[in-house]
């Protein structure tokens, strides 16, 4: 049955269906500019609310059909806000014309029963400490949209000043607002509640008691095992036992959920926490998985006694140095973005996170999400609809998305852009056509649809869009001055490689680096976020701050004219020898190997590497504006161990390797291994080996150091080689490596 839903009238009976009819009517004039009646006139194409008090689930709605038009059944107002918004995710508005792009009758029941988001009121985040309480509650709204039940605010630092000039109002009278507002529209409230290592336990305590006393809705409390927190893990769970009494007298419904997240200075953590949970307390009613984690998901679930749930804690927020970096899998994001868009840039990322739901949903009961503002506000809606049903089709989810939040534009286009916008982080920039289609596809949109330039969501895909092209351009245009200089290094002909490395950006290319200028205050003006430190007061330049990383080197040129400016201060006789060096520096010959973790990525070593590998990102990090690095040294590899196999080696021919380390290192440490086809080449402190000072000063940075070690002939076997590099302690942290006849 069609029904004509342009002069839609809206039918409540209750003090709750005429709020979710207020609600609802509000969104039907942003998108009509006509307001609908609510009334209870039967006789007119409408759409009912009802609230249902005998079902069992208030996140569960129903919508039916009659000859007049739909009702919408449900417990709470929950549930009629996640009815009526799968209406609006399915309708299209043209001309004022409303138009039901499929069938959503019948019963909708999530899959998992938590689904929420943290939206932080603190200093660190991007976004939300310039918001106001109505910014606040939209949000609440457009996640709930996409079936979002949970949003997790920060009760940590109360009473100790912790303020910005952004911020409005103090967090203690921030959380109490937030959560009435939360339970406004039947909202869960999760509490992220670090433990502070100066309290002591009677005044954490009573901390507690005060501020969740004062809070009208609690639905469970989040403490963190670590990050931050260094408390011993006995301890932790004797203190959430604590705090859970507090909660649950104050709030019965309230859960405690306890996160396994482990504090870097104990290495049993994880033991002692499961021997603790085993003892089976009630107290705890679900143990958390997130960043820093003690154990990865599998070996979790199956250490945690059955008795606990998990509740997953997926990092959507952050691109690198973090747990679920872009390219995860692979880990292989290349270092011109790395650099330049840095930790929280704006980062769509649809088919990754289908990806890690797919891994890891399976475990949970459902998730809350950390995030710092809105630069990931696809993920946000993506995870909310996978959470409600995994087996939702991705590009479907991003339609809803485009109809939902830029209605009356072409809702195709906007879904392929979106995904353009995450292909245009695969591989590097130069070779990546998504990246120009992606910029014009935004463009075209900004011109066809002009009140897309105060929408706060398609602006920042528009910057995003903006930050690519640029990287490209940079990166094009950088490339060629240094092909050009090194081939008049050639001659040694320094002034000359000066000139041309030093030449000056085109036009084109300086006016999109000016919009971005344009762009950011703009959204600061739309929706808080902070793309600055200076004008914006961002928390620093790897909170979102992607002004402060974008200008970031994008390939050897400043290396090269930092080395060159060296090199004319040498006596004329040293010259030459400093220049051939320089130009060979990842020059190797045929039977040789050079190898960079950021040039050449994990994949090509032959080995899927052990354990949870970290990439320490240089690239993007404020020094090295002052000492640029080598693109080779922008990311450091850090783990337990390495493996590679090499091959095409000179049989009878000893080989010199040489590896990069960072110069994080202990003196008592004396398990620092290097194998070579099982034969041990150097066992004992770290990192051994000889050093050769000249090329450290010369081609490295400080806070990096070389070790050379021997690779006798009858190490290899038919010119091929198997490395293993191991510290079972610490681990390492390196970024490249060679292997040179002796």
């Amino acid at each position: 049955m069609t029904f004509n839903y342009n002069n839609l009238v809206i039918r409540a009976d209750n003090e709750v269906t005429l709020y979710a009819a207020k609600l609802f009517s509000e969104e039907i004039k942003a998108r009509t500019g006509k307001t609908p009646e609510i009334s209870a006139d039967a006789e007119k194409p409408f759409i009912t609310f009802v609230i249902d008090e005998n079902s069992d689930n208030k996140d569960v709605f129903v919508i039916t059909e009659n000859e007049y038009g739909l009702t919408i059944t449900a417990k709470t107002i929950r549930g009629l806000i996640f009815g009526y918004s799968l209406f609006l995710r399915k309708t299209r508005y043209e001309n004022g014309i409303i138009t039901l792009v499929e069938d959503i009758t019948g019963t909708h029941i999530p899959q998992k029963k938590i689904r929420g988001h943290q939206v932080g009121y603190r200093t660190t985040p991007n976004t939300y400490d310039a918001w106001n309480y109505e910014q606040y509650f939209r949000y609440y709204l457009d996640m709930m949209a996409f079936g979002t039940n949970t949003c997790e605010h920060n009760t940590t630092k109360f009473g100790k000043g912790e303020m910005n000039p952004l911020m409005r109002y103090t967090q203690e009278e921030f959380v109490i607002e937030a959560s009435r507002l939360a339970d406004k529209v039947d909202l869960d409230v999760s509490l992220w509640h670090a433990n502070d290592d100066n309290e002591t336990e009677e005044e954490a305590l009573a901390i507690r008691e005060k501020i969740y006393s004062k809070i009208p809705r609690i639905n469970a409390v989040f403490p963190p095992g670590g990050d931050p927190g260094e408390m011993y893990a006995d301890d932790f769970i004797d203190r959430c036992k604590k705090i859970s009494h507090i909660v649950k007298s104050l709030h019965p419904e309230a859960e405690m959920h306890p996160s396994a997240q482990a504090p870097h200075k104990y290495k049993d953590w994880g033991d002692v926490l499961i021997r603790e949970l085993r003892k089976e307390p009630d107290e705890i009613d679900t143990v958390i998985m997130g960043p820093n984690h003690a154990f990865p998901m599998h070996e979790m679930r199956k250490k945690v006694p059955a008795k606990y749930p998990i509740r997953f804690y997926p990092d959507i927020t952050h691109n690198l140095r973090c747990e679920y970096p872009v390219n995860f899998l692979e880990d292989d994001w290349h270092y011109a973005l790395c650099s330049t868009l840095s930790r929280e840039s704006v980062n769509p990322r649809p088919t990754e996170l289908r990806t890690l739901h797919r891994i890891f949903s399976p475990y949970t009961i459902g998730s809350v999400s950390y995030s710092e503002g809105v630069h990931d506000d696809v993920n946000k809606m993506i995870w909310s609809a996978l959470e409600w049903d995994k087996d939702s089709d991705l590009r479907e989810i991003l339609l809803d998305y485009a109809r939902l939040f830029f209605y009356g534009t072409d809702e195709e286009k906007i879904a392929d852009t979106i995904l353009l916008l995450e292909k245009s982080w695969q591989g590097d920039p130069v070779e990546n056509p998504c990246i120009d289609f992606a910029y014009n596809n935004l463009c075209e949109l900004k011109a066809n649809y002009p009140a897309l330039s105060d929408n706060w969501r398609f602006m920042l895909l528009y910057f995003r869009g903006c930050c690519d092209k640029i990287v490209k351009m940079r990166r094009s245009f950088e490339n060629k001055l240094c092909k050009d200089a090194l081939r008049i290094l050639g001659e040694y002909n320094i002034q000359k490689a000066l000139t041309i490395l030093k030449r000056p950006f085109n036009d084109d290319y300086n006016a999109l680096r000016d919009e971005l200028n344009k762009l950011a205050e703009k959204l600061f003006n739309l929706i808080g976020i902070q793309l600055d430190v200076e004008h914006y007061y961002a928390d620093s330049w790897e909170r979102g701050a992607t002004l402060e990383t974008i200008d970031n080197n994008v390939s050897d040129k400043a290396f090269l004219i930092e080395k060159l400016t060296y090199a004319l201060t040498l006596p004329e006789n040293e010259t030459n020898a400093f220049i051939d060096r320089l130009i060979s520096r990842n020059k190797t010959e045929a039977d040789e190997i050079y190898y960079s973790v950021a040039l050449h990525g994990l994949n090509t070593l032959g080995f899927k590497q052990d354990g949870e590998v970290y990439m320490d990102i240089q690239g993007d990090r404020p020094y090295t504006k002052e000492t640029p690095l080598p693109m080779s040294m922008t990311k450091v590899y850090d783990n337990f161990s390495l493996k590679a196999k090499f091959g095409g080696f000179k049989n009878g021919c000893d080989y010199i390797f040489t590896v990069v380390y960072k110069s994080d290192k202990s003196e008592e440490i004396k398990t620092h291994r290097i194998t070579a086809n099982n034969h041990i080449i150097y066992e004992g402190e770290q990192f051994g080996g000889t050093k050769n000072e000249q090329f450290d000063k010369e081609m490295l940075v400080s806070g990096f150091e070389s070790a050379s070690y021997i690779l006798k002939s009858d190490v290899f076997v038919n010119g091929t080689l198997e490395l293993e590099i191991c510290e079972p302690k610490d681990g390492f942290k390196f970024c490249e490596l060679w292997i040179k006849k002796a």
